[in-house]
């Protein structure tokens, strides 16, 4: 199973709440971070891209760099981990994508990867007086499937042409194409974006359900599996985790208590005015998900908290529901946390005797 890490592009990483660690975001930061999780054998690391955040008394996600010139710095201080930017893709043309992905590309020696999405969060856009109108939620997979196709159509071939409802291409040339195999990530729950990711991506991100019911999110699986069998592509799911790991049980969920304690409600509550606003494409999507306000205090992504021997046996459990490719981590304390998860976790995991053994090596 591959192991990921979704760095902190955005302030105090993914906990909505006074109690926890309070930080900006800065590219030393992500760079110690991204380091780490090299040191430690991690497949991957991604960013995000967020243009607004929620506000609120910890000023939630109001602090964010953005994705792709930070991967690009990334690359050239890396050597071995493949890396991820996010296109924002309702405002940043698919061509301008395909030359910034193969400049990194180019950084890295191969290693890059790009996340797409289509943009939520209204606010983000109508700020700056780019938001096309409320019937793009229903219509925003039409628009990407386009979108993907001018971009894989550049990235392979370094031309496209394609006569769209939502792209005309004339005769659209790039040089150079990439030398490494740019892998597509879609983040779509609902049944479009399922649809989507089965014709377009090589991973689709799921989040992870409740606190340590690690197969929880098999059904997204399931419903994954099934669109790729009708597409004939092998699509494998990286599913969103946070990981709080300490020597005991106690010790960790008393980690996890605080932070709920002091959980930033002004927030929270506008991460659910904002995924309400969704009233066209379907009910079972991530954002929809992430402000269940059952644990909206890590915007409800699956959880695992115990002792390093509890998670890691929780790790190893997610790597056998079908169609999990891996996991993609988070962290209270990400620095603290890799830490952590590299010396006491991943040691126990039978999903990653493969890293061990290589990790043991090299010492």
């Amino acid at each position: 199973m591959e192991i990921g890490v979704f760095i902190p592009i955005g302030n105090n990483g993914w906990l909505l709440s006074e109690n926890a660690p309070q930080y900006k975001p800065t590219f030393e930061l992500n760079k110690a971070i991204t380091l780490k999780a090299e040191s430690y054998g991690f497949d991957f690391a991604l960013s995000m891209i967020k243009l607004r955040g929620f506000g609120g008394k910890t000023e939630f996600w109001d602090y964010n760099l953005e994705s792709f010139t930070l991967m690009a710095g990334l690359a050239a201080v890396t050597s071995k981990i493949k890396l991820f930017g996010t296109a924002a893709t309702l405002i940043m043309p698919p061509a301008i994508i395909a030359r910034m992905a193969t400049t990194i590309d180019s950084i890295s020696g191969g290693r890059f990867g790009v996340n797409l999405v289509t943009g939520w969060q209204r606010p983000e856009y109508s700020q700056m007086g780019l938001w096309p109108g409320d019937d793009y939620f229903s219509d925003r997979y039409e628009y990407l499937s386009e979108y993907t196709t001018v971009l894989k159509d550049l990235l392979m071939t370094g031309q496209s042409d394609l006569k769209g409802k939502h792209f005309q291409m004339d005769d659209c040339r790039m040089k150079p194409i990439p030398e490494g195999d740019v892998k597509l990530i879609c983040a779509g729950s609902s049944n479009a974006g399922m649809d989507f990711s089965a014709k377009f991506a090589d991973y689709s991100f799921c989040f992870g359900v409740g606190v340590n019911t690690p197969k929880a999110f098999a059904p997204t699986n399931e419903r994954l599996l099934a669109a790729t069998a009708k597409t004939g592509r092998e699509v494998r799911s990286f599913v969103l985790t946070m990981v709080i790991a300490e020597e005991t049980t106690e010790e960790a969920f008393a980690k996890w208590e605080h932070y709920k304690a002091g959980a930033d409600e002004e927030a929270i509550q506008w991460l659910g005015l904002q995924s309400a606003a969704d009233t066209k494409s379907g009910s079972d999507t991530n954002v929809r998900h992430m402000a269940n306000p059952v644990s909206a205090v890590n915007i409800n992504m699956g959880t695992l908290i115990g002792s390093y021997a509890e998670v890691a046996a929780m790790l190893d459990e997610m790597s056998e529901v079908p169609g999990t490719g891996g996991v993609m981590l988070t962290f209270d304390d990400f620095l603290e946390g890799i830490e952590k998860f590299g010396k006491y976790v991943q040691p126990l995991m039978k999903s990653r005797a493969h890293v061990n053994q290589m990790l043991e090596a090299a010492e």
